[in-house]
Formats: structure tokens, sequence, C-alpha cells
């Protein structure tokens, strides 16, 4: 650990105490892990303690941790995971909180800390489930309002539950269950000489 992320690893440790459950270094970036019912009150605290300051969320996404990497799930399923930033130090940090429930993924919403998170929300709850309590305006934002279940979970069938498209005919959208039919695609080997000429 450089000197840098040293200092910022002591001000994290000083400024939340007992709200830290791990904070460890990766890949050059310091990961801060919060449980979910002091979620706010370490994000309010990561944005106004004067030896911290991180004034802006550059990102939150959703993961599901159901299948992650090669080794067995130890911990809870959901999380949403934020990049801040501290203009006044020069300091980035990444921030993890899980879900306290696996059936019911539910997070207080970050929008009175840093409004910018309002669309990043949006996101995760369109695409994993989580719901951000407290959001003014928690509604799909990628997916089609019709659309059912959340397509970023590692248990959401590969070929979807139904397409949505344009029917000319009936000049209209219409929905209709997914068809994939599998094909094998073999690319043409050309080796007669004059084959381009013939064309």
């Amino acid at each position: 650990m450089t000197p840098k992320q040293q200092r910022l690893h002591d001000a994290i440790r000083n400024a939340l105490g007992p709200w830290v459950e791990s904070l460890d270094e990766r890949l050059g970036e310091l990961t801060l892990v919060v449980r979910a019912p002091d979620y706010l009150g370490a994000c309010r605290a990561l944005r106004d303690h004067p030896d911290l300051r991180f004034e802006e969320l550059l990102d939150l996404c959703g993961v599901d941790y159901s299948a992650y990497g090669d080794r067995e799930r130890r911990q809870r399923r959901f999380a949403a995971v934020s990049q801040l930033l501290s203009v006044t130090h020069n300091w980035r940090l990444r921030l993890r909180c899980f879900c306290a429930q696996d059936e019911n993924p539910i997070l207080p919403s970050l929008i009175e800390l840093w409004p910018s998170v309002n669309w990043y929300e949006r996101e995760a709850f369109d695409l994993f489930g989580i719901v951000f309590d407290g959001h003014p305006d928690l509604r799909r934002i990628l997916t089609d309002y019709g659309f059912i279940g959340h397509p970023f979970r590692k248990d959401f069938p590969i070929s979807g539950h139904v397409e949505m498209r344009y029917d000319p005919e009936q000049k209209r959208v219409v929905y209709q269950p997914v068809t994939i039919e599998p094909r094998e695609v073999t690319p043409r080997v050309v080796r007669e000489a004059h084959y381009a000429e013939d064309q």
C-alpha cells in the first residue's frame, strides 16, 4: 500500500469506526465494504467528514455475486458498488454494500447525498432488481416497461421470455415468445482457381 493509500485507509478507519466491515487494497485502489443498515450513514460521513470529503459519486453499478469467479460464494448475492472521488484530497474509493436479503434486495437511495446517482440507481434496479428505498423516480431505464425480470441476474434465462418487434402488417409493436433456432455457421472455403471470375 502506498503512503497516500495508507493515509486514506487511516482516515476512513478513524471517521467511520464500527461502520467499516472491511477495507482492503486491490488493483491499486481501496475497497470499503459497509453493511446495509450503515450504508446511508457511512456515505454521509464519507461526503462530509473533513478528512475524507468525497464530493463526487462517479458511478454506481449493481453486481450479482451468485456465481463469482471460480470460487464458492461466501457472501450475500446482490451488492451496489460505487466509485467515489475526493477532489479536495485527490483520493478515489470503491464502496461496496451488500443487500441484506437475496430474495428482496433493498438498499437506501443515495440521491439526497449525491444527485448524480439518479440514473445509476435506476439502472441497477432495472438490470438487477435492487430496490433503492427513497429514490423519487425508481422505474426502468433501459428495458421496456412491460419487460419481465431483470436481465443481468445470473439466473435470468439466456433466451429471455418475450421479444418485441414492429409488425408492418398490424402496424404496431408486438410481443411474442423468444424463438432461437440453433444453427451452425460454417465458413465457405473456396478452392477453385477461377471461382471469382465465374461469379
